[in-house]
């Protein structure tokens, strides 16, 4: 996935993260990618990848604490995370959590 995502577009980047993300942690219930870069733009590091969050509902989630729950993301984008994701900011839930929260 690295290289390919290296010479992605942003919206080709963002695609290549919900379907690595879905693959790994399948069933998801939902998901959904933001790219911050720009407002990071001129920051240290910028220039070193994108800066990206990830809401993610998914019941591969249930019973882990949020540490667990991030590293399982970080490791569905391990070779993202080495060579184009400078940043990245997550909110990983249950179902039932997501379906607790208000609206």
């Amino acid at each position: 996935m690295s290289d390919v995502f290296l010479h992605a577009s942003p919206a080709e980047r963002m695609a290549l993260i919900e379907t690595r993300l879905s693959a790994a942690l399948a069933p998801i219930e939902s998901i959904a990618v933001r790219d911050d870069s720009a407002q990071h733009a001129g920051h240290a590091g910028a220039s070193a990848g994108g800066h990206y969050h990830v809401t993610i509902v998914a019941a591969a989630f249930a019973g882990k604490a949020r540490v667990a729950r991030h590293r399982m993301v970080y490791d569905a984008l391990a070779e993202a995370m080495q060579r184009g994701i400078h940043a990245l900011a997550i909110t990983a839930l249950t179902p039932e959590e997501a379906a607790a929260q208000p609206r």
